[in-house]
């Protein structure tokens, strides 16, 4: 076993989705065993068509093999096992909340809950109770391995000794990264333009109520939500789920079917709903949203705000921090400090092309450890905001180095030994369970070390 991968969980079991699940192909049989537990071609073949579905179209994406399935399904099985040997529990809750955002990312995925149970042939809740035995085992899968990695630390000298390790014509090369900042101001809208707005949106409720216009209908004309104009307006709701405003989710559960909702403030605008269905703590609602418009004077305003953030910071009466905290609108960077950052894993070290070309132009004269003058911008929702830039730090074009690439160079390393602390625990721990594997894969390298404790099963079983 060459290599154990941290994801290799997300690998056999996370990914299948709703309709693999639901849909197992017709020739089946056991093609692997880890003490008691089964693991079945279908589940292979299935995983193996998930991502297949996920990644079309996608450039880059390697799919595994069925070896490289079968080797991650025999490693979920042994920390399952070994999980439930050492008392490891999962709660109903941690189940129910897990199953509940699988049933909604496939209820955006297909469009409805209706659509949904239409193409599985099972309803909502039938779907739900085949997935709890799947996601419990997942997630003891998951509190098994970081128990085995909880105490993998890196020190300075590892990270060192680590780099040291690499082939010099084998380090990648950066091109010149800066560390950035910033504080940003959302002006707001004054009252009689928020009123006026508020006023059309009556309008529009006026509109649908009275069968002159269907809400949909109006969604296209007038809706200012990118995320769902082409849907119709449309969201799938679950009364549990943070990432909604609570302004917004409090209003769509308190509407009975069909009902559209007084006009609703939330930190995105101001939005009419439409109740379209509901079911427990699920719900399906439409919404129309507008953004009232500020004007050149909020814009002023908001610029004089900053410019004398800016004073402050440059006289050191005020901390980068401390101003963050205490301006900043922007929920992204907010609670790190203003920090701008990159990628899922977080990374704050940002190549030009990554920078929007007016943060490059604000850049464009400064020197570490400077701040810039306030700039109006547009946001990623189509908002006018006044943003002040800190650059931290600009590295020069470089081959990878301990001086300038420590934090990326220890992050590896410290993957690098989490791995290690996996493969060496698997070692010590195959041989103790019964391990079956068929014929069709005796020729997986991969695997070699489950085929010798097969092997060494069956010759126990003969014996």
């Amino acid at each position: 076993m060459k290599k154990v991968l941290l994801i290799v969980i997300m690998l056999c079991a996370g990914l299948v989705s709703v309709m693999a699940q639901t849909k197992k192909v017709v020739a089946d049989k056991i093609v692997g065993q880890v003490g008691d537990r089964i693991i079945l071609r279908s589940d292979i073949l299935n995983a193996i068509s998930d991502m297949k579905r996920q990644y079309q179209g996608q450039e880059n994406v390697i799919i595994p093999t069925e070896c490289q399935v079968l080797e991650g399904q025999l490693i979920q099985k042994a920390l399952i096992l070994q999980a439930e040997k050492d008392s490891l529990s999962v709660t109903e809750e941690e189940i129910d909340a897990t199953i509940d955002n699988r049933i909604r990312a496939a209820i955006q995925q297909y469009g409805s809950k209706d659509v949904l149970e239409e193409i599985a042939g099972k309803t909502i809740y039938q779907l739900k109770e085949d997935f709890r035995i799947t996601f419990r085992e997942q997630k003891l899968a998951e509190q098994m391995q970081n128990k085995i990695i909880e105490t993998v630390k890196i020190t300075p000298t590892e990270v060192k000794a680590y780099y040291n390790k690499i082939p010099k014509d084998s380090l990648p090369f950066y091109e010149s990264e800066v560390e950035l900042s910033q504080i940003v101001i959302i002006p707001k809208a004054n009252r009689d333009v928020e009123e006026y707005v508020s006023k059309q949106m009556y309008d529009y409720k006026r509109q649908v109520e009275n069968g002159t216009q269907k809400f949909e209908a109006l969604v296209k004309l007038y809706s200012e939500d990118p995320g769902s104009k082409d849907a119709g307006g449309q969201y799938n709701l679950n009364r549990n789920d943070k990432n909604w405003d609570p302004a917004f989710l409090a209003a769509s559960f308190r509407l009975k079917e069909n009902q559209v909702s007084q006009v609703v403030k939330s930190k995105f605008g101001l939005h009419i709903i439409q109740l379209m269905s509901r079911s427990g703590d699920e719900a399906v609602v439409r919404h129309i949203l507008r953004i009232p418009p500020v004007t050149d004077d909020e814009v002023k305003e908001a610029v004089a705000k900053l410019d004398s953030v800016r004073k402050q910071l440059k006289a050191g009466t005020i901390a980068f921090g401390e101003a963050v905290s205490k301006y900043s609108d922007d929920e992204n960077s907010k609670f790190n400090a203003g920090a701008i950052t990159a990628g899922q894993d977080g990374n704050i070290f940002l190549s030009i092309d990554m920078l929007d070309k007016d943060m490059v132009v604000a850049l464009k004269d400064l020197k570490p450890g400077d701040f810039s003058a306030p700039q109006v911008y547009t946001d990623e929702r189509g908002r006018k905001a006044v943003r002040l830039l800190y650059l931290k730090r600009r590295t020069e074009p470089h081959r990878e180095n301990l001086m300038d690439d420590y934090n990326r160079i220890a992050q590896r390393a410290l993957e690098f030994k989490k791995n290690e602390a996996l493969e060496k625990w698997f070692k010590e721990h195959i041989p103790t369970y019964f391990v079956s594997i068929d014929k069709d894969f005796t020729g997986c390298d991969s695997i070699k070390d489950w085929k010798a404790a097969a092997d060494k099963a069956d010759k126990a079983r003969k014996n």
